[in-house]
């Protein structure tokens, strides 16, 4: 009977564990889009709520009937290093054309739960044109056209909204496509992960002589009142640290000593402090690597990874592990020499990366290069200088391996 019930311990344990990583990765699970993993999340939904409000301040709501389950992540500090991406093939990430149509779309969507693509892209018109500082929508024009498929590809992908009729691409060369949707207005609302409701902000704003910077809305917007305000308590302060730092160790690659603020790192360096990492770290299936510069988490199957590195997914990827190899070897350089040192990768390999075998070629891979470099924590670009960050000691490229040109 012991045995028994240690066992039905581990699995559930295990369970939670799958689940919280799961979540991490795709903070939106819904039964339609994998039935398994949603059943595990509302099987499990009372631990997992409970992990994520105490090691992460994070919020998780479970709809079991309506069939999904909303990780509502906030960060301590904002970030731009996981923007939204467009779900056709480029995969290019979102300007702020796309963003600012997806938050027209997403207002939009909510006063009816039945619509098509045509009406939605009038409504966006005229709120478009009553909106101070939002340039008017031309749906005539292909690039505008263009930028709201990829807003409903995006709320389509989230389940806000399901075509019945047609498909969302037709609208790129027929301003006339017929698509029917049907709305899910309480997922729409789901979407949205701000502690302050934009409302709020926006009737502050009005109140007040100016509107305030971008970097000061967004602040406004991010503000989570169970940390104190102005004079916050030693409890508060400690909680801040405890989630802040747990925050960046779930959503960052690596977290560096450095870059720590000063009550995350007493945090990171008290006994109470490295016990709850350690704890959050096991309990949630990852195993924990500390070292002198920082600490890292390893996910052994990969499950709250939404992005991998090595990965020759992309030439970026694969151009950025032949250029930390020699950001290892030779030290700090220039970045000229970086994009000389592209520029000669793409000479060796002419049928390979052919999108950048043109006049800049060489600059451009490099600076994609190096913002993957700088996205996984492993090099980072001071003035015209690029230096290798501890982390990169990890990789080394094998040298009996070529890389394998286009077909």
């Amino acid at each position: 009977m012991s045995s028994l019930a240690n066992q039905l311990v581990r699995a559930e344990k295990e369970e939670i564990a799958r689940a919280i990583r799961t979540l991490l990765g795709r903070p939106l699970v819904s039964r339609q889009s994998d039935p398994a993993a949603f059943d595990l999340i509302r099987k499990r939904r009372q631990p997992l709520i409970q992990w994520f409000d105490y090691f992460c301040g994070w919020r998780l709501v479970v709809e079991p009937r309506q069939g999904y389950a909303r990780l509502v992540k906030v960060r301590t500090e904002p970030s731009a290093t996981r923007p939204a991406r467009r779900r056709r093939a480029t995969r290019a990430p979102f300007d702020r054309r796309r963003y600012t149509l997806f938050c027209l779309c997403a207002a939009e969507l909510l006063t009816s739960p039945v619509t098509t693509i045509g009406m939605l892209a009038q409504r966006v018109v005229q709120a478009a044109a009553v909106e101070a500082d939002v340039p008017v929508f031309d749906p005539v024009k292909a690039a505008e056209r263009a930028a709201l498929v990829d807003a409903l590809k995006l709320l389509e992908h989230h389940g806000a909204i399901t075509v019945m009729d047609g498909a969302t691409d037709s609208y790129l060369d027929d301003e006339d496509a017929k698509v029917l949707y049907r709305v899910d207005t309480t997922r729409v609302i789901r979407l949205l992960a701000a502690p302050v409701p934009p409302s709020r902000i926006a009737a502050r704003a009005a109140d007040e002589a100016g509107a305030g910077t971008l970097a000061e809305l967004t602040a406004a917007l991010s503000a989570e009142s169970r940390y104190g305000a102005d004079e916050p308590t030693e409890t508060q302060r400690n909680l801040r640290a405890r989630h802040s730092l747990i925050r960046r160790l779930l959503d960052e690659p690596v977290v560096y000593r450095a870059d720590l603020t000063p009550d995350e790192s007493g945090y990171a360096a008290s006994l109470t402090g490295r016990r709850i990492l350690r704890r959050a770290a096991e309990e949630a299936g990852f195993v924990l690597e500390e070292r002198a510069e920082g600490f890292l988490l390893i996910d052994p199957d990969g499950t709250a990874t939404d992005t991998r590195f090595p990965d020759d997914g992309s030439h970026a990827k694969v151009a950025a592990l032949l250029l930390l190899d020699l950001l290892v070897s030779a030290g700090p350089i220039t970045a000229r020499r970086l994009h000389a040192e592209a520029g000669g990768l793409l000479r060796r390999f002419p049928q390979w990366a052919k999108a950048y075998q043109s006049d800049g070629g060489g600059a451009r891979l490099a600076a994609d290069a190096l913002e993957v470099l700088t996205m996984f924590g492993l090099a980072r670009r001071t003035g015209d200088r690029v230096a290798a960050l501890p982390a990169a000691a990890r990789y080394r490229v094998d040298r009996g391996t070529a890389v394998q040109e286009d077909a």
